[in-house]
């Protein structure tokens, strides 16, 4: 654990918000947390800032002058890998959805805590972390690195999947979610548990990110998104990534 701590140091954190004054109240709370925090108030400035900044993590509004977080997000993609967490003023189910198949990793509502900004900000930097520092060493114990079945492989040390010898295009929060199901193959994951191991936080029962990531997910990975035979959704229970689909 003391290899992610010292990680904490050196995260930074762009902060993508018109509100200036939550912008820099945000900021200041953050950075007296050991983050290092930048500030763009423009969202027709955000793209370029991401592209040329490649910060550990962004922290996108969703309704924002010049450009709104939902295009940002479905435009930084490509290139940009790392963790973004979407806020919003709105409740709207749909603007969720909306973000995560943008490629948004979380998405929280405002009036934002800070303490919980910061919760939800280190789960996603750490488990970054601590996947990502394994490419150069073996998993101890019987923790694999990579896993096979038949066409699908998935490599936790290189955080990426391949079908029949092709890459999949997967964000970073649908990795992590892939590699957890197909770590547990044969087992049944409740939502619960899966929403504990990738967000750190308990499951609201209201949450629906995860199903939408497994609806994304199931296609990339040649499966059937109505009579899906590799990742089963189990009714009242959660997912069963199938060994031999």
């Amino acid at each position: 654990m003391d290899g992610v701590e010292q990680t904490n140091e050196s995260w930074r954190i762009l902060i993508v918000e018109d509100d200036e004054r939550l912008a820099d109240l945000t900021r200041e709370y953050l950075e007296n947390n050991g983050l290092t925090v930048s500030l763009e108030t423009h969202g027709g400035h955000a793209v370029e800032r991401i592209r040329n900044e490649q910060p550990d993590l962004v922290v996108l509004d969703l309704m924002l002058p010049g450009e709104d977080g939902l295009s940002i997000c479905r435009r930084v993609r490509p290139f940009y890998t790392g963790p973004i967490i979407m806020l919003t003023a709105r409740t709207d189910d749909l603007d969720q959805v909306l973000g995560l198949e943008m490629g948004a990793d979380d998405y929280i509502g405002k009036p934002v805590q800070p303490r919980v900004l910061l919760a939800r900000i280190r789960a996603l930097l750490r488990r970054v972390a601590e996947t990502g520092q394994g490419s150069g060493e073996q998993p101890s114990g019987d923790e694999p690195v990579r896993l096979q079945f038949n066409d699908l492989v998935v490599d936790r040390s290189m955080r990426e999947a391949w079908l029949d010898e092709q890459s999949i295009d997967l964000t970073s929060a649908e990795f992590d979610l892939l590699w957890l199901l197909a770590s547990n193959a044969g087992r049944v994951l409740s939502r619960e548990e899966i929403f504990t191991a990738l967000r750190g936080i308990e499951y609201d029962g209201q949450d629906r990110s995860i199903d939408v990531r497994v609806s994304r997910i199931r296609p990339k990975i040649g499966d059937d998104p109505v009579h899906p035979k590799r990742i089963k959704t189990v009714r009242s229970k959660g997912y069963l990534f199938v060994k031999e689909a």
